[in-house]
This record gives C-alpha cells, sequence and structure tokens, in this order.
C-alpha cells in the first residue's frame, strides 16, 4: 500500500449513506444526465465497449451556490456504491511550493487504491481559473497554476475504464481554464439554476416529509412567495417553520409558520414586523 498524506486520507467518505435521488427535488434533468454520464458506465461499462466509444472521465456540475450540486454528486456516489472522496479546490491551494501538486497525485492514487470511486472536487475555481500571463504574480499564482497542471495532467493520466469518476463543481464557469474544460478531461458540463415554482414545491415537499404539518398548508403558495430562491434557502424554510413551532411549545407546523419563515430568509421582512402582523391578524 503506498503511503498517502494525512490531509488527503481525511477528505475521504467510505459510504454516504443518507443521499439519495429521492432527496432531490426540481432536477429531473441534472439526475437523468450523471447518470449517463457516471452512473452507467461504473455499473455498465460492457455497454461501452459494445459500442466501442470510450466512457465519460469527468463531469462538471456548474450554478448558483444552493442548487444541489454536492448533493446529487453524494447521491451519484450512494447508487454506485463508490467510495466518495470530496475535496475543496481551497484545500489544494498550499503555502510551500510542490504541496498542493503532490496532495493532487495522492488524491489520484488513494482514488485507485479505493475503486470504484467518484472524486468530488468542490470550490474547482480556487485552482482552475484561466492562467493569467503576467509577469508580476506573485509566488501563490505560480504554485495554484502548478496545481492545476498537476491536476490536468492526473486527468490525462487515468483510464476511464478504471472505475475512477472525477466530479467537479464550480459557481463560476466562466473563469475556468479552457484546458480544464475541453473533452476527455471533462465530458459533460451539467448546468443546475435556480429552481423554478415547481422546483421549489418539489423540494418544499420533500425536506416537510417528515414533519408534523396541520391540514391545510398550501406548499405551492409558499413557493410561489419564494422567487429566486436557492434549493439549500428552500430548505432551510423548512428547518426554520419548525424552529417557530418549537419557540412555541406546539407538536404542529401551521401556514403561518411557513409565511414568517419565508419572510426571515428571504429577508423581505423584519421579524418585528412578522410578530406584529401575527398579534394583529
Amino acid at each position: 500500500m503506498v503511503w498517502v498524506d494525512p490531509l488527503v486520507s481525511l477528505m475521504m467518505v467510505e459510504k454516504v449513506p443518507d443521499s439519495t435521488y429521492e432527496m432531490i427535488g426540481g432536477l429531473d434533468k441534472q439526475i437523468k444526465e450523471i447518470k449517463e454520464v457516471i452512473e452507467l458506465p461504473v455499473k455498465h461499462p460492457e455497454l461501452f465497449e459494445a459500442l466501442g466509444i470510450a466512457q465519460p472521465k469527468g463531469v462538471l456540475l456548474y450554478g448558483p451556490p444552493g442548487t444541489g450540486k454536492t448533493l446529487l454528486a453524494r447521491a451519484v456516489a450512494h447508487h454506485t456504491e463508490c467510495t466518495f472522496i470530496r475535496v475543496s479546490g481551497s484545500e489544494l491551494v498550499q503555502k510551500f511550493i510542490g504541496e498542493g501538486a503532490r496532495m493532487v497525485r495522492e488524491l489520484f492514487v488513494m482514488a485507485r487504491e479505493h475503486a470504484p470511486s467518484i472524486i468530488f472536487m468542490d470550490e474547482i475555481d480556487s485552482i482552475g481559473s484561466s492562467r493569467i500571463e503576467s509577469g508580476s504574480s506573485g509566488g501563490g499564482d505560480s504554485e495554484v497554476q502548478r496545481t492545476m497542471l498537476e491536476l490536468l495532467n492526473q486527468l490525462d493520466g487515468f483510464e476511464a475504464t478504471k472505475n475512477i469518476k472525477v466530479i467537479m463543481a464550480t459557481n463560476r464557469i466562466d473563469i475556468l481554464d479552457q484546458a480544464l474544460l475541453r473533452p476527455g478531461r471533462i465530458d459533460r458540463k451539467i448546468e443546475f439554476p435556480a429552481p423554478d415554482e415547481k422546483a421549489r414545491a418539489d423540494i418544499l415537499r420533500i425536506h416537510s416529509r417528515k414533519m408534523n404539518l396541520t391540514r391545510g398548508i398550501m406548499l405551492e403558495k409558499i413557493a410561489q412567495n419564494m422567487t429566486g430562491a436557492s434549493g439549500a434557502e428552500v430548505k432551510a424554510v423548512c428547518t426554520e417553520a419548525g424552529m417557530y413551532a418549537l419557540r412555541e411549545r406546539r407538536i404542529h407546523v401551521t401556514h403561518e409558520d411557513f409565511e414568517m419563515a419565508v419572510a426571515k430568509v428571504m429577508q423581505k421582512d423584519s421579524e418585528k414586523n412578522i410578530s406584529l402582523k401575527k398579534l394583529w391578524k
């Protein structure tokens, strides 16, 4: 067994039992795409051999924060029974020369040892942003470039059939280096937009499934009042609604709790105004 840096071994999460596709609302198209690119090659590599086409190596998930990129990566690792190795791009930006590149190498060594595995690289823009040809760039910038070049080297160096898949996520696809995005390294780019009204209602249903709700709660109406909210904010509304009930020692969550939670999470109203509204109803 090859010795791996303890920092790298900490990135590994053996199993992801709590994330499934059923927990993800409003991302049916994205789930279908990631199944094609990640799940199908891991479970049925013979289909690609029969057709004589290369398996996809990597996929890029891009979109605003809180739209479900990490959740979907965890879910696909769960359904493929792969070892899930999560690393943030910022963790690979190291102070000392060569440290970041070494961590990238060891990351892929560990992925090979624990195959089938999925390497999930969050905030890839930390190391994968476009290289600026500038003589004034400091040592830190050149170290980031070394780390990215090592990542490109590793992406080129492993065969897709070795049961290692790479999923990258970013909020800023516009600043990523084109060398990283070319086919053969990243074979599919999947956009995660902010959820529409129907998607928000789906997410509300998923996260309120286990909540003790009173009758007559109209989740569709709540979803209407959350224009522009991310999936994470919709989930936060469910938690916040539960907290309002908890504060008043109630065992049921009401529609009014949800309305107040929406106002708090969306910052459309101050808590003072909310309590006044409640008082005068």
